[in-house]
């Protein structure tokens, strides 16, 4: 496996690769890899020649300092863990080097960026989407991989490739979840014992709002499940939403010709934890 720093060595030794006729699949990452990050970089192995993997802790898309701060930086177990999937190339950047100069581009998203996430978030996404042009700039993939998990981000990566003309496929790969169904995520490290206990919580509550579709209307669900999660002292709700998975705009009434997905948000102790699931 290569291990680059820097931009220019690292579009170098790709452009070599791109010129031998090698197609590259791409998986962009913040680090602290677990098996949800390496299922999608089997998927991206799998279907090209060569996997490239970036790990880049991206300042400008946390509105919160104390968390930017407390996020895990396992460089040295992620490059294990990256020998594991055969990855030949990782890119793992420094600040200086991603952002040399101050960044001040602004993205219109519609109203895809200003539920949810960008709700509670403001500047995430226009972060997401500067690291994330940067990054398909420097190793020009033709597919790059992103989880589920993180669905209004897809959707948003989605938006940006229409925007800016990008010629690469975008690959969603389903949320991986541990044997109790939470599911994988970096922040999960972060969970003392008790807590952890806890949190598969958030995903049998879920599974609530699915099997419950069938029997009670959008709007009485989506109260019935809030009420869930303001009831349980061991949570604090920031948003639970059933939303279109195109628009993901809430949904007032059930429709099976319009794809529907169940998003939430929630503080256990002092580590926020998403998760979602398809209703339709």
């Amino acid at each position: 496996m290569k291990v680059f720093s820097t931009i220019q060595e690292t579009t170098a030794y790709l452009g070599k690769l791109r010129n031998e006729g090698k197609s590259i699949g791409f998986v962009p990452t913040m680090g602290a890899l677990h098996e949800g990050h390496l299922s999608l970089m089997r998927c991206a192995k799998k279907e090209n020649d060569v996997l490239v993997v970036s790990i880049f802790v991206n300042p400008i898309q946390f509105n919160n300092a104390e968390d930017l701060k407390k996020y895990p930086r396992t460089l040295e177990g992620d490059i294990k863990k990256l020998e594991t999937v055969q990855c030949n190339v990782l890119f793992a950047p420094d600040t200086d080097e991603m952002y040399p100069e101050k960044v001040d581009r602004q993205y219109d998203f519609g109203q895809l960026d200003k539920v949810m996430e960008g709700a509670f978030r403001p500047g995430h996404f226009n972060g997401v989407a500067i690291v994330v042009k940067k990054l398909f700039d420097i190793v020009q993939p033709d597919s790059a991989y992103f989880g589920e998990k993180d669905f209004q981000q897809l959707a948003i990566i989605k938006k940006l490739v229409e925007i800016e003309n990008i010629p690469v496929q975008i690959v969603s790969c389903p949320i991986v979840r541990e044997p109790d169904g939470l599911a994988m995520s970096s922040r999960n490290r972060l969970l003392n014992e008790k807590e952890r206990k806890i949190a598969p919580f958030i995903y049998q509550t879920l599974q609530e709002a699915k099997r419950r579709r069938h029997h009670i209307c959008a709007n009485p669900l989506r109260q019935m499940i809030i009420n869930r999660f303001e009831g349980n002292e061991h949570f604090r709700l920031e948003y639970f939403d059933i939303v279109d998975d195109k628009t993901l705009q809430p949904i007032n009434a059930w429709n099976n010709e319009v794809g529907t997905v169940a998003c939430v948000a929630v503080w256990l102790g002092d580590v926020r934890l998403i998760d979602n699931i398809r209703i339709i």
